[in-house]
């Protein structure tokens, strides 16, 4: 519980650096889809659309920095 007492004071600090990161790691992927698919145009290209390189990293670090701020959230509410 000591590491608990230690963290919650630079919780919110690390809370908003994580939001950062996040929203900033969204904003760089790259975007799937056109807006032709949205008024019921077809879109085959993005059908198979394989992730590599920088843009599978983006992606995985985002669902990462996702996974940590959910995690900083609960340990804010709970502790």
């Amino acid at each position: 519980m000591n590491i608990i007492q230690t963290v919650l004071p630079a919780l919110p600090y690390i809370q908003i650096i994580l939001s950062i990161l996040l929203v900033a790691a969204i904003l760089l992927q790259q975007r799937g889809s056109s807006l032709g698919g949205a008024f019921g145009g077809d879109n085959f290209s993005s059908s198979f659309h394989k992730r590599r390189g920088a843009e599978l990293f983006l992606f995985k670090f985002s669902i990462g920095i996702a996974i940590l701020f959910v995690f900083s959230t609960l340990l804010n509410i709970f502790a």
